[in-house]
């Protein structure tokens, strides 16, 4: 059977590595998580001391960078590696997540992210999901989905997922991430988070993780027919 690309965009905790996820098992896909590719490189600045801001200190960065999905057999998921280091949990952590958005407003850093995602899906048979993967990184994908939710469903799923790491944060610093994040994610110059004009609108605000991956499903069966 053919195989196509699936794209899913959206704003912060509303659910797009779920559904992502659900698709690439249920249609035996590759998952490819864009975010946890800039959460990586945010960590590698981070540890590093590198001043992102500059931009030739950035450059020669991102020349040490390498990044993997490497499939996990116990979990039956691809997790992020940074320089041959498993990194999936690291990169969750709050402090990555205050920074990962100023980091990828970055031109260098978006166009260096960008060639290995092009990379990646060459074969085709993926799910990517992040914020520009529509639009930017596979303008032609077959499908392109853009997911939403009300902001306090965010706060909330955000809070329980960070809350289990870090139990002293408070759901005031987490409604602040997702708002800045919000801010910076669709005002930023390079590739801006935007719904691309052939997307499908997905608000999950009130389904099941079972409804909106039926749903999903659906949409995807009419492509292929369609192909």
């Amino acid at each position: 059977m053919k195989k196509i690309i699936i794209t899913i965009d959206g704003w912060s905790s509303c659910g797009k590595s779920t559904v992502a996820k659900q698709l690439a098992r249920a249609l035996g896909y590759v998952y490819i998580d864009s975010g946890a590719m800039y959460r990586a490189i945010t960590l590698y600045f981070l540890r590093n001391h590198i001043d992102w801001t500059d931009e030739k200190e950035t450059l020669e960065a991102l020349q040490n960078i390498d990044l993997q999905f490497i499939a996990n057999p116990l979990t039956q998921q691809s997790e992020m590696h940074l320089n041959q280091e498993n990194v999936e949990y690291l990169i969750r952590d709050l402090v990555v997540a205050e920074k990962v958005s100023d980091v990828a407003t970055i031109a260098s850093v978006r166009t260096f992210a960008v060639a290995q995602q092009q990379k990646m899906g060459e074969q085709k048979g993926i799910v990517m999901d992040g914020r520009d993967i529509g639009t930017t990184v596979f303008p032609n994908a077959e499908l392109k989905i853009f997911m939403t939710a009300d902001i306090q469903t965010r706060v909330e799923r955000r809070y329980k997922e960070m809350h289990d790491k870090n139990p002293n944060i408070t759901m005031d610093e987490v409604k602040k991430n997702l708002e800045t994040r919000d801010y910076i994610d669709s005002h930023r110059e390079v590739s801006p988070l935007r719904q691309a004009e052939d997307a499908i609108l997905l608000d999950n605000s009130l389904l099941t993780m079972e409804e909106q991956l039926d749903i999903a499903l659906k949409w995807v069966a009419k492509k292929l027919a369609s192909h």
